[in-house]
């Protein structure tokens, strides 16, 4: 034969051989392999034990193992309830596997309450076992025993730093015992693990928004607004930050997207409705703020202080120049109560010499006043209140008609005077202006 010839069958004879020799290694490993229990067979054969003996401990062993590796949770918790009776008279039993897993299974089932007793039963003399200090923790959260699901989930965490459930839930127990910055920073790194977590973005906002971090909290409550479990309660947060901030065209978005959910909590439903008549009222739409007050009223007549806010609305609608004085930005106020000073002593000379805006809603005007009889330094207090003054507005307002040595002042408020705030000016030269004198100085206007 030739070399030509010969080299070619060589090659076929080797590549032949390997896949014989890999067949041949692949046969035996499988003949050394473990072969495993047949699940029909181990049934058939439980159950024909246990027709005989309801009570056969190694039958129902063996079931319960098959029914827990299959989580088949409800007949393992079954099956392992049996044995749990039946540990004491049979020492071949594990009575902490039995419990174990009797908890387990029933925490897949929702049978908290037998849950939390095999489980607290399996946890002594394993006080360090991970799967027990993590399902007691989400178990004590339910319970709202706060502190302990803290202590028993930082074991947990320990046990298992990297996993996410752990740092869900005690990110959770540390937002119920207001330890808002390390809730803050668990449940961020629960909800990067798994973005599709609603809940954990829900209370990842809530954490923020009570550590101050308002911006993170508006971001994390915006992204969830279209959820429809979590949308309207986020919305609403949302949209209270936005209100609180004067943000008032975001926060009217905020309340609109949060009412068009088709399934919304009723308590919830009826705050996004209180809080868009208010962003309404800010943003001067009172048409808008009296129909959204009057559908609370249809559904909860005693909801809050909506009779009052329906009055004060219908009122505010009928007035332009209360509109401006208790609504309006804060040039138009100053320019309405330039008027009113300016106009409140008829036939007399009135030359405002100091105009001082204060951050809490009221403006002081210093203003010289001469008539044909007599001349003084006038100071009023306009404040932008429907409520009742009380006696430590008419303290500063003394107090400062002393620091600019003015002769007299007025307060003038679109509600009513405190008794202390009264019985305060009788002594004093200070003349109190409410609602009913108000109007009747617009009307002059």
């Amino acid at each position: 034969m030739s070399p030509t010839l010969l080299i070619p069958l060589l090659a076929i004879g080797i590549l032949l051989l390997a896949g014989l020799l890999l067949v041949v290694s692949r046969t035996a490993g499988r003949s050394r392999r473990p072969r495993r229990p047949d699940r029909t067979a181990t049934v058939r054969e439980a159950n024909r034990a246990l027709a005989q003996n309801p009570k056969d401990a190694q039958a129902l062993a063996a079931l319960a193992d098959i029914y827990y590796s299959d989580q088949e949770w409800d007949k393992a918790m079954r099956t392992y309830a049996i044995l749990i009776d039946l540990v004491p008279t049979n020492p071949s039993l594990d009575e902490h596997e039995v419990t174990l897993r009797h908890g387990l299974s029933a925490m897949q089932t929702g049978d908290y309450p037998n849950a939390y007793k095999s489980l607290m039963l399996a946890r002594r003399d394993h006080e360090d076992q991970f799967d027990i200090n993590y399902n007691l923790g989400r178990l004590e959260i339910r319970r709202k025993n706060y502190d302990r699901a803290v202590q028993l989930l930082r074991s947990a965490q320990q046990a298992r730093p990297e996993h996410t459930g752990t740092a869900k839930y005690l990110g959770q127990a540390f937002f119920r015992t207001k330890r808002y910055r390390e809730a803050t920073s668990l449940l961020r790194r629960a909800v990067e693990a798994e973005p599709d977590d609603r809940e954990s973005s829900f209370y990842l906002g809530q954490a923020y928004y009570e550590a101050g971090q308002t911006e993170d909290a508006v971001r994390v409550f915006g992204h969830l607004r279209a959820d429809p479990v979590y949308g309207p309660r986020a919305s609403l947060m949302a949209g209270s930050l936005h209100l609180k901030s004067r943000r008032y065209d975001e926060a009217e978005m905020d309340f609109q997207i949060g009412l068009r959910h088709a399934s919304i909590p009723p308590e919830v439903m009826l705050e996004l409705r209180y809080r868009l008549a208010a962003t309404y009222t800010k943003k001067q739409k009172l048409d808008k703020a009296l129909e959204a007050l009057q559908e609370i009223a249809r559904a909860n007549p005693s909801y809050k202080d909506v009779a009052a806010q329906i009055e004060r609305a219908r009122e505010l609608a009928g007035n332009r120049n209360l509109q401006t004085y208790m609504m309006a930005s804060t040039s138009e106020f100053v320019g309405l109560c330039r008027r009113i000073v300016t106009s409140y002593f008829p036939g007399s000379r009135t030359k405002i010499t100091d105009i001082a805006v204060s951050r809490s809603d009221h403006i002081d005007i210093l203003a010289e006043v001469s008539t044909a009889k007599w001349e003084d330094t006038m100071l009023f207090r306009f404040v932008r209140s429907s409520s009742a003054v009380g006696e430590l507005v008419l303290r500063d307002l003394h107090a400062r008609i002393k620091e600019v040595h003015a002769g007299r002042g007025m307060c003038v408020c679109a509600g009513d005077f405190s008794e202390g705030a009264v019985a305060f000016v009788e002594a004093r030269l200070i003349d109190l202006i409410g609602k009913d004198e108000l109007t009747r100085l617009f009307k002059r206007l």
